[in-house]
């Protein structure tokens, strides 16, 4: 993650509430989605439909999250459906798929502290860019 003190301009405290939001809501839906990965997506689509047209701070932390979150979706799906095809269809426990499992629990490890580090960051007016979504909202983002 880094810090961008190049914002356009500096976020009122209703704008820093909604984009620290966009971070908070996908930590809160993990609480109850957690076995589908779907769950965090549809989330993140809703509440980016909900600010589009949102102030640009607002809107830029809202793709973010949700480029963020399109990753995760398929990085977790591969491993739930794995995952599934070795608990049901009698698959086998692999090297390959021990490796995919651990990295998929450490990058969402790794994803929900620096979704925790942006909302409290967001919370406070500050711009977080993530390490590979900020450069790619970046494009997607217009102000």
């Amino acid at each position: 993650m880094t810090n961008q003190p190049a914002f356009p301009y500096t976020p009122n405290e209703y704008e820093a509430e909604k984009a620290s939001n966009s971070y908070l809501m996908s930590v809160v839906v993990i609480m109850f989605g957690l076995p589908l990965p779907i769950v965090n997506l549809i989330a993140s689509v809703i509440f980016y439909s909900a600010n589009r047209k949102a102030p640009y701070f607002v809107r830029w932390h809202c793709t973010q999250t949700l480029v963020a979150q399109v990753v995760t979706f398929f990085a977790n799906a591969a491993g739930v459906y794995w995952t599934i095809a070795v608990v049901f269809g009698g698959g086998e426990v692999t090297n390959n798929y021990i490796a995919y499992i651990i990295t998929i629990l450490l990058f969402n490890l790794f994803e929900f502290a620096a979704t925790i580090y942006a909302a409290v960051r967001t919370r406070k007016g500050k711009h977080v860019s993530w390490w590979f979504f900020g450069p790619l909202t970046d494009i997607l983002v217009k102000a």
